[in-house]
């Protein structure tokens, strides 16, 4: 499923893309959370998908929730709509979750427009640690608080756990993914996917990185003046 807020034309690209990256047969759920849904109607009307308004802006994992509400399927996809899928990278996702069944969120690697890796994979955080690497990481990049944080991101071949997995792209088992109740909904933007793998390894399942399976981060609604800071 697809949480916007007034998208651009990457919907389209991502709806587009989707339909490679599994030979499965996959349901689209856009949620939208804004108040003018031509995109998304389009888009959903295009590509054969379910659009579900939102009552308000619910947020991202408000809008995750509702989208996945009554769902009977085994796995769910979390993703932003700025993304690109890679043919097949789907079916690597959901073949890594088979091969463990204890998984209760996958992720893959998260490419930025130039080809490099974003550490999409990290460690839960100390107070110590993220302190260190939010006061740090844009001044000193290779600071001992960011690559701890950011452990072992640079393995890319090898399947691994991570303490949390960036919920710009995430399949989630519905098992674990109803067994926790979900996104915590007091997170409006922001730290809900840290939350979410947190309680997630303290119910027992792993939060696992796939970067065997890759999807382009490509940036919301290009084009568009970029927004003052």
């Amino acid at each position: 499923m697809c949480v916007v807020y007034h998208p651009g034309e990457e919907l389209e690209e991502f709806a587009r893309s989707l339909q490679q990256a599994s030979g499965a047969s996959v349901e689209l759920v856009i949620v939208d959370n804004g108040d003018d849904h031509d995109v998304s109607a389009a888009v959903a009307d295009q590509f054969g998908a379910r659009l579900v308004v939102a009552p308000g802006n619910l947020g991202y994992g408000g809008g995750a929730n509702l989208g996945a509400a009554g769902c009977q399927a085994p796995w769910l996809v979390v993703a932003n709509s700025d993304l690109v899928w890679q043919p097949g990278s789907l079916d690597a996702l959901l073949a890594a979750g088979e091969q463990h069944p204890r998984a209760g969120a996958l992720g893959p690697a998260l490419l930025n427009m130039d080809g490099t890796v974003y550490p999409s994979a990290r460690e839960l955080p100390s107070l110590r640690q993220g302190v260190g690497h939010a006061v740090f990481a844009r001044l000193w990049p290779a600071n001992p608080w960011t690559r701890a944080y950011q452990a072992r991101q640079e393995r890319v071949g090898e399947a691994r756990t991570a303490g949390w997995l960036s919920g710009a792209c995430l399949l989630l088992r519905a098992e674990a993914f109803g067994q926790v109740h979900g996104f915590d909904e007091d997170y409006f933007m922001f730290f809900e996917d840290v939350d979410l793998g947190d309680r997630l390894g303290q119910a027992g399942w792993t939060n696992l990185y796939v970067p065997a399976a890759r999807v382009v981060h490509v940036g919301g609604r290009r084009g568009a003046p970029s927004p003052p800071r």
